[in-house]
């Protein structure tokens, strides 16, 4: 049995099977949300349902009383829904590629970055922020962001943290050059646009830097004029691993402002940084959020932390705050 959903103040209608959640049946009939992690703890898909009922646990991420994570949502009835917005998806925008290891290169004690060229002619389409899955040789996927920005569409670029027993990051250290794997893109709804005129607040966990670095590359490329402050997180200095993006960004992005926040008290003052998580780094930094937009990338506590600074303390408006969260584990 398929229950209907109907897009609130639109003609717009999709099928959705018993026992489908709302959101996979709405990427199934060609209809894309706001997401991210698809497991209920990011809250980027929460929206509204205006009308009929739903079964949905109780959710995982910080979201308004009147919203509903949309990834985990089972329809009981015909529904109406109001997302926070939608579009279309291009049936040829998401395709597979066999790609070819160019460079594996460890770039801190936990991280590699392995550099990936498409094959010879090809070129993936995709927007700053958005992520890949790799499939595994079982066939189950594992979600990474790319960390190239989208005018570098002949290569892909992922940092991948090792995580242990991880059963893709145990094998990236062994990858070599020629090495193939098959990947799919573009995942992931990104709202952060190079035109807007709002002040810009990225906040990076560890290799949460990946689709920050893919933002402020497509920024950079864009000329574009919006005021930008990095704070990435690390637990020593080895975990800034990609420096020389920073600087770059120093000398082509006006108004950008860079600050480490490591939890070592020595690490912290040798780089003129801020000593502690980053939640509390941006608390430091800002009396008020009003004006901003806010990309939060990283794991799924510091991420509802930093929400929380942001959207309950300094009066960021919630629909600003765009999250990627690193879920481990295979792709929903």
């Amino acid at each position: 049995m398929a229950y209907d959903i109907h897009i609130a103040g639109t003609d717009v209608h999709f099928p959705c099977e018993a026992g489908q959640n709302v959101l996979d049946a709405a990427l199934k009939s060609g209809i894309e949300m706001p997401y991210s992690c698809r497991k209920g703890i990011c809250g980027n898909c929460a929206g509204k349902v205006t009308a009929g009922s739903v079964e949905c646990p109780p959710p995982a991420a910080q979201i308004e009383a009147d919203e509903r994570l949309l990834c985990q949502c089972l329809p009981l009835e015909n529904l109406e829904i109001a997302p926070a917005s939608w579009h279309r998806l291009d049936p040829s925008a998401r395709k597979t590629y066999t790609v070819k290891v160019f460079r594996n290169t460890l770039a801190a004690p936990d991280v590699n970055v392995l550099q990936l060229r498409l094959p010879a002619g090809q070129r993936a389409k995709f927007r700053a922020g958005q992520y890949l899955q790799v499939t595994l040789p079982d066939g189950s996927r594992r979600s990474y962001s790319m960390a190239n920005p989208p005018h570098e569409s002949d290569m892909l670029q992922l940092h991948i943290r090792h995580v242990a027993g991880g059963q893709f990051t145990q094998l990236v250290p062994q990858l070599r050059s020629g090495d193939t794997l098959q990947v799919q893109l573009p995942f992931g709804d990104v709202e952060v646009q190079a035109e807007a005129q709002a002040p810009l607040l990225c906040v990076a966990g560890g290799t949460g830097f990946a689709p920050v670095k893919s933002l402020l590359d497509d920024l950079m490329k864009k000329a574009s004029g919006r005021a930008v402050t990095l704070v990435w997180g690390a637990r020593s200095p080895d975990g800034l691993y990609l420096m020389p993006a920073v600087e770059r960004w120093k000398k082509s992005l006006p108004g950008f402002r860079f600050v480490p926040a490591v939890e070592d008290e020595a690490a912290a003052q040798a780089l003129g940084g801020f000593h502690g998580r980053v939640d509390a780094a941006v608390r430091s930094l800002f009396t008020g959020l009003a004006d901003h937009e806010v990309y939060c990338c990283g794991a799924p506590a510091m991420v509802t932390l930093v929400r929380k600074a942001c959207v309950e303390e300094l009066g960021l408006d919630a629909h600003r705050f765009f999250s990627d969260v690193f879920v481990p584990g295979p792709a929903a």
